[in-house]
């Protein structure tokens, strides 16, 4: 298996005041190509900031972040948000869905970003919202969905461009439990067709979805465990 993911000795400090709070501690990291990881600790543990680096919204103080083979960890702002747009799928607890436009709309965006031509655009994005399960809703807009189908589009949007990764941040965060489970079923689904999915979670269900527990506390790893 090719590694999608080699991050080595990564810190990330914030200046606070006069001081400097050391928010990662030199984290090493291997996530292999059709990986499924899930990313657990608790508030303060460094899992949000790692999640940010990993899906380069933002850069390490120090240490090396490769990402399908490029080093990504003193990329400019530019280059990172188009290495973002070709190799990341995000998918969001609060869904981050344009209201105004329709599933179709909103599903294609990322194209638009890459420049794909128009028609092109329609035919990828009605082949994933049919993959999604919403093949009868591509013409609603977010207030004519129901949560669930909200996080289907986002889910959408995160594989129109056919990226490395597919990175959760609490994706059933705002969902009941018949929802959630619907859409942990959806990201077995994408994985097994091959995906790369990094979930980062506080609940111990959804993290038992995922083939691989790393646990983060104070700022490094405690502990990973493949539980398949």
């Amino acid at each position: 298996m090719s590694l999608v993911i080699k991050i080595r000795n990564i810190t990330r400090d914030f200046p606070l005041g006069n001081e400097i709070v050391k928010v990662l501690k030199g984290i090493d990291l291997d996530i292999e190509q059709g990986d499924y990881v899930a990313l657990m600790g608790p508030s303060g543990s460094g899992k949000s900031t790692l999640m940010n680096l990993l899906g380069c919204l933002d850069t390490p103080t120090s240490g090396s972040y490769f990402l399908s083979g490029n080093d990504v960890s003193n990329m400019s702002d530019d280059d990172l948000a188009e290495i973002r747009n070709k190799e990341i799928g995000f998918v969001f607890q609060t869904f981050n869905l344009l209201p105004r436009t329709t599933a179709l709309e909103n599903v294609a965006l990322p194209m638009v970003y890459a420049g794909v031509p128009k028609g092109d655009r329609k035919i990828r994005a009605e082949e994933v919202l049919a993959e999604v399960g919403l093949a009868d809703r591509m013409d609603h807009k977010p207030n004519q969905l129901s949560g669930g189908q909200r996080q289907r589009v986002a889910v959408g949007r995160a594989l129109i461009n056919k990226p490395s990764i597919i990175l959760a941040d609490e994706p059933t965060g705002n969902l009941d439990s018949v929802t959630s489970l619907e859409i942990l079923t959806l990201f077995d689904e994408i994985h097994k067709q091959g995906n790369t999915v990094i979930v980062v979670t506080h609940e111990e269900e959804v993290a038992e979805h995922a083939h691989r527990i790393i646990r983060l506390r104070d700022g490094i790893i405690e502990s990973d465990v493949r539980n398949r």
